[in-house]
């Protein structure tokens, strides 16, 4: 279920250019990237959950999730992702671990990049559905039809300027749903949180 939701729920894109911040919607993402930017570090407890095409639900799973830059941390349950930017440690919290290069031109989606806001125009429009309230509701769109979603919807909490929820809408019909929780976006976090330490999991399995 984490690695569905590290693979299929988020879409991983570059950042964001100086000129996409030209519509109302790009510039509400943009202070959200700001925002993760200048902080140390940031923490939030999350829920993810799936709804089938006919709003029954699959599933939920609960966990946390830590930031910082271009790095991020996933626990739920004994599931771990670590990624420092550079590689990325899919450890099944038993025997097993997964490592693979991050490719930021890949188009895939994670969670680093969905939250901070960092979307880059030419893989995805952008337009602001909603500004009442105490949310921004934006859609994006994929300009590649071949994606295995329709959309992603994100809300952004205009004082936090932070995404706080978000939904994608599958081809199949499933939706996805993203809830943070807690978010704390000053938190002192070391670089080594997002490294998997071979020698604190003895007689683990490194898979490359």
């Amino acid at each position: 279920m984490i690695k569905k939701m590290m693979t299929a729920a988020f879409v991983s894109i570059a950042l964001i250019g100086s000129s996409f911040a030209q519509s109302s919607a790009s510039a509400v993402l943009q202070k959200v990237s700001n925002t993760l930017k200048a902080s140390k570090g940031a923490t939030a407890n999350f829920t993810y959950s799936t709804m089938d095409k006919n709003q029954h639900k699959l599933g939920t799973i609960n966990g946390s999730i830590a930031l910082k830059g271009n790095k991020y941390y996933i626990k739920q349950g004994d599931n771990e992702i670590f990624s420092n930017g550079q590689k990325t440690w899919n450890f099944n919290g038993s025997d097993e671990v997964t490592v693979s290069p991050v490719d930021n031109n890949s188009g895939t989606l994670n969670p680093q990049k969905l939250l901070s806001g960092n979307f880059v125009e030419k893989d995805l429009t952008s337009k602001m559905v909603s500004s009442k309230g105490s949310f921004y509701v934006i859609d994006l769109t994929p300009v590649d039809a071949r994606k295995n979603f329709k959309k992603v919807t994100v809300y952004v909490n205009k004082a936090k300027n932070m995404i706080t929820k978000a939904t994608v809408l599958e081809k199949g019909g499933n939706t996805v749903s993203f809830n943070m929780t807690n978010i704390n976006t000053n938190a002192s976090l070391p670089d080594s949180k997002f490294v998997f330490n071979p020698a604190a999991h003895p007689g683990v399995e490194v898979i490359n």
